[in-house]
């Protein structure tokens, strides 16, 4: 059921009681010639079958009404208390199931991806990861900032990132990534020092708001540093400077809603009859119309238009651009 259905059935029910209320109030007003505290008095004491004394002794009408009033208060309140009970509890038992679901789901995450800090950096980056379908999960201090996705499928703990717990609670210990927006570079370079002591393996990429900082969080064992307003002043002088060169790239995207894509290949996720072979044995762009236009040894070289003698071996990659369409035919070819 909707929540605009229920919302409707519980208004429903309010006025039903309003109106059983002011029909008992203004009865014994008009037929005994009660005050309105006094009438009110006797509605609330008649239709709660409470069985105080009456303010006064009533004549033969005011009997007859005080019938009428029990018998229609009897099906009126039985509606009212079973619509706000059902949704009291269904509202509690819902609340306690997905908080139990969400730890549910945490406790079996590996090779996720953890975002630190939910503002317009995190935001942009959790956007991104949905769009490849990467399974992650936010870890913000703020609830304003996660409630307006709580009823997205979006993993999220409430609390500090610096704290050891709350990265424990976000399984630290099996992501393969983290991702930290927080406005303070300390605040950054300390969830790096203590994601890199929990998880020796992760790849970690850190927000950074100056080039001092940037060489602090190198040290600490960040992976990649990244800088807002360095990024987005290189864009714009690069709109001036090659207009059509940006406009050319925008037509390339890691993101799965554009024409075209760059995709990343782990060599080893290939099966096994495809490895140790030449690109050419491949034969990717004849069988699927992708083209393989980067390499990445397991050494940490990146060799941009591989030849075509280059072989593929383990614990390297391949970078794959193409279609939607030929990105797929590639990867129903391995």
């Amino acid at each position: 059921m909707n929540q605009d259905s229920n919302l409707t059935r519980v208004l429903f029910a309010v006025v039903l009681l309003v109106l059983l209320l002011s029909y008992g109030t203004f009865g014994f007003m008009f037929i005994e010639g009660y005050s309105l505290l006094d009438s009110f008095y006797m509605t609330t004491i008649t239709i709660s079958t409470v069985g105080f004394r009456e303010v006064q002794e009533l004549s033969t009408m005011g009997k007859v009404f005080t019938i009428t009033l029990i018998l229609s208060s009897l099906g009126v309140l039985a509606y009212v208390v079973s619509i706000l009970t059902t949704q009291f509890f269904e509202g509690q038992l819902s609340y306690i199931l997905s908080g139990y679901q969400k730890k549910s789901i945490r406790k079996k995450m590996e090779n996720h991806v953890i975002i630190c800090g939910f503002g317009r950096n995190g935001q942009q980056a959790a956007k991104d990861l949905m769009a490849h379908n990467h399974e992650f999960i936010i870890i913000d201090r703020h609830k304003d900032n996660l409630m307006h996705n709580f009823d997205a499928k979006i993993k999220f703990i409430e609390g500090d990132a610096t704290q050891d717990q709350i990265l424990s609670d976000a399984k630290i210990e099996t992501a393969k990534s983290l991702i930290t927006t927080l406005p303070e570079d300390a605040d950054n370079l300390f969830v790096a020092l203590t994601a890199r002591s929990m998880n020796p393996n992760i790849k970690i990429i850190s927000r950074a708001s100056s080039e001092s900082t940037e060489k602090k969080l190198k040290i600490a064992g960040v992976n990649s540093v990244v800088m807002p307003e360095r990024v987005g002043g290189a864009h714009m002088a690069t709109l001036v400077a090659r207009p059509d060169v940006i406009e050319f790239l925008e037509h390339l995207s890691i993101k799965g809603d554009n024409p075209t894509n760059i995709e990343e290949i782990v060599c080893n996720e290939l099966p096994k009859e495809v490895l140790n072979k030449t690109i050419y044995e491949m034969g990717v762009r004849q069988k699927s119309g992708a083209n393989i236009i980067g390499f990445k040894t397991p050494e940490g070289k990146y060799i941009l238009n591989p030849s075509a003698d280059t072989q593929i071996i383990s614990n390297s990659k391949i970078f794959v651009l193409g279609t939607k369409e030929q990105i797929e035919a590639m990867k129903n070819i391995f």
